[in-house]
Parts: C-alpha cells; structure tokens; sequence
C-alpha cells in the first residue's frame, strides 16, 4: 500500500537535489533552469539544512516571477513563512549586484547613443516594484551619464516631485542635462496628467538654468513609455 504520509527528504537526498541543480548550472548556465530552480540556488546559500523548493515554489506564487522576489521589500518577505533577515538580505544583495552591473553598462557613456543599456538598466532597477519610485539621470555637457539618483519613493500610484529640489541637484552636480525616469507599478506606462503636469514645472525650472530636460520615461511591465516620443516635451 502507497504511504500516504508526506516525509521530509533525507539529507542525503537534499544534498543531491543541491548537488544535481550547480551541476546543470554550471553546464547550462540560468537559461538551462526555470525560476524557482534559480531562487533555489541563491537560497541554498542562507538556508544550508532544509529543502528549499517548496520555499521557492511560496516566493514565487507570493510575488509573481524571479524579478519580482528580487525587488520584493524587505517588509514583504519578512511576511512570507521561511523568510528570515539572513534570507531577506541574501536576495537584497543579488538584487544589488544585479543592479551594479546594469549601472556599469551605462555610467560614464554618452546615454543618447547607448539608449539600449539606458533602458536595460533602468528596467532592471524599476520595473518590478510595487510602489513608484523617481530617479533623475544627471549628465554632462556631451550627455554622458554622472550620476543616477532616487529622489523620492512613494506609493502604488504616486510620488511626491518638487522641481525646485530638482534643479538645485543638478546645480550640485553641475549638471548640463537631465532624464526623469520612475515607474508605474500598475504595469501600464501610460503617462496621466499628473505626469504631464510636474514634467512640465521641472521642465520650466531647469529652462531657467540653462539646463536642458532630454526626457521622460516611465517604466511599465512590458513596456516604457517616453514624453520625447510622444511629443510631450
């Protein structure tokens, strides 16, 4: 008769499940796994005694994709049953990591040419969180990237601009041009006349300055939307 009684694996069956998945890493490489098989990698880590699959299996139902876990707040993940602060941290980290090397592509170039990278970069650090949040590209007189900064976090569908603060930055920094990016967690990239509205005062602000505003981006899901394209700078 089957045994109807679900049993804890074994250690020695945990350490081959570990085993076997660095092995088709190794081999493969990520695109030779599935998401939960990935997170199951980086939660080895902080979690060396315990099968972790169904804990991989519970973040992902919890916040939807790889990405997503990634960006979780560290509030959130506190939530979830299994989730420690050694945990919490270990993802942070590689969500960091992750976003280093995206700002690696682009920092120091000349962003108009290298509008791709701009665009990885800024998805990968925004796409996937689930409030807004606003990030000013400052750049130099031939618009090579000198600083990105976060200005404000808000919440689900919105976030406090003041382009005063704007401007006196890129005074700081001495700025010669800028690109406001932030997001919409909604997923929809739409701008809404809030959008339009602060973009425009910023805009005004920095013409004042002499300082030129190149673009606005808002960052969705899937898709972006840019004020330059839509002629609404």
């Amino acid at each position: 008769m089957a045994n109807l009684f679900r049993t804890e694996p074994t250690e020695d069956f945990r350490k081959n499940h570990r085993q076997r998945l660095r092995e088709r890493f190794s081999k493969g490489g990520a695109t030779a796994m599935p998401d939960y098989e990935l997170l199951e990698l980086i939660l080895f880590r902080s979690i060396p005694r315990r099968d972790v699959k169904p804990l991989a299996h519970k973040l992902m139902k919890e916040f939807g994709d790889f990405n997503r876990v990634l960006a979780a707040p560290v509030q959130r993940l506190a939530l979830v049953k299994g989730i420690g602060p050694k945990v919490a941290q270990e993802l942070k980290i590689i969500e960091a990591a992750g976003h280093r090397m995206a700002l690696a592509q682009v920092l120091g170039k000349e962003v108009l040419s290298s509008w791709d990278a701009l665009m990885r970069y800024c998805k990968s650090v925004m796409a996937h969180r689930e409030t807004e949040q606003f990030r000013i590209l400052f750049l130099d007189k031939k618009n090579k990237l000198i600083a990105d900064e976060e200005q404000q976090k808000g919440t689900v569908d919105h976030v406090p601009v003041y382009p005063r603060e704007v401007a006196k930055r890129a005074l700081e920094l001495n700025a010669s041009a800028l690109i406001l990016v932030h997001n919409h967690p909604s997923g929809d990239p739409s701008p809404s006349q809030a959008d339009i509205d602060m973009t425009r005062r910023i805009e005004e602000a920095l013409r004042t300055l002499g300082i030129i505003l190149h673009d606005h981006i808002i960052i969705g899901k899937e898709t972006d939307a840019s004020f330059h394209a839509l002629d609404l700078l």
